[in-house]
């Protein structure tokens, strides 16, 4: 697709995919680094260290794990939030020229960087995501932000790729509940949701899915031999604002005339 038909795909259908958006050297130096994140996580848990609120140990792993080990003696973790504050190689991925390049083809020039995690799904060990919308989450209004989830590598069936329903991000706001689940739950306790369109979509290691923070998705859990790791990154323009009652500082990503970040005030809508 061209910029126009991709623009064009996202707003009615409320995702987009995008084939190699990494080379296959920054896969291998993104997956050397998660090693090396997983390392740090020892060592913060062993020793207390605060920056291991950041990781996020996978939850199930007693109830899912049927007895296989923990690779290579790593904790099992689900996620990484704040990432950039951790990896110089993943706070420089937000900013990967064209994950940017295509952002602001759907939102806009101006970008601040919402969030930036790292979501685990380990061999036989990841718990299944129900479906959500983001924004159900997010104290962000309007609710327009862009998620960017990167597989770093391949994501299938068997081993928990997204799913997703198109156009839901037309559905308006809606309540979900709790998002991380038992490989033997279903991905929803909503009755009144119907997900019959919902759609497998598996990505090859450096390509990307791009979706409406209204969008609603979901993934299976892995019980296969295959870790799923993906990067994921949400982003806003400065047509959206912040809901409560302080000030919150963000990373700036593109525009704002090259500044790095920048404080918001809250609103109270």
């Amino acid at each position: 697709m061209n910029a126009e038909e991709q623009k064009h795909h996202f707003e009615t259908e409320g995702y987009l995919i995008v084939e190699d958006l990494l080379s296959a050297d920054e896969v291998l130096s993104s997956q050397a680094e998660i090693q090396n994140l997983h390392q740090q996580a020892a060592d913060y848990f062993k020793t207390g260290d605060r920056r291991g609120g950041h990781f996020q140990r996978e939850p199930y792993i007693n109830a899912d794990a049927n007895g296989e080990p923990a690779p290579n003696g790593y904790p099992v973790l689900r996620k990484i939030e704040r990432i950039g504050h951790l990896s110089t190689v993943f706070f420089n991925l937000a900013r990967h020229p064209q994950l940017v390049q295509t952002v602001q083809n759907l939102i806009g020039d101006d970008l601040f960087l919402f969030r930036s995690t790292l979501m685990f799904k380990p061999a036989f060990h990841g718990s299944a995501h129900g479906f959500h919308q983001d924004s159900a989450y997010w104290p962000m209004e309007p609710p327009a932000l862009v998620t960017v989830s990167i597989a770093l590598n391949d994501a299938g069936l068997e081993n928990g790729c997204f799913k997703v329903i198109p156009k839901s991000h037309l559905w308006g706001l809606q309540d979900w509940g709790r998002i991380a689940r038992r490989h033997d739950e279903p991905l929803t306790d909503r009755i009144d949701i119907d997900t019959s369109g919902q759609i497998h979509v598996p990505l090859k290691a450096g390509s990307a899915l791009f979706f409406h923070s209204l969008m609603v998705h979901g993934s299976g859990a892995n019980r296969s031999p295959h870790p799923r790791n993906t990067a994921l990154y949400a982003y806003f323009p400065p047509s959206v604002s912040v809901k409560g009652s302080s000030q919150r500082t963000f990373e700036v990503v593109a525009g704002f005339d090259g500044q790095s970040e920048v404080t918001l005030t809250a609103t109270n809508a």
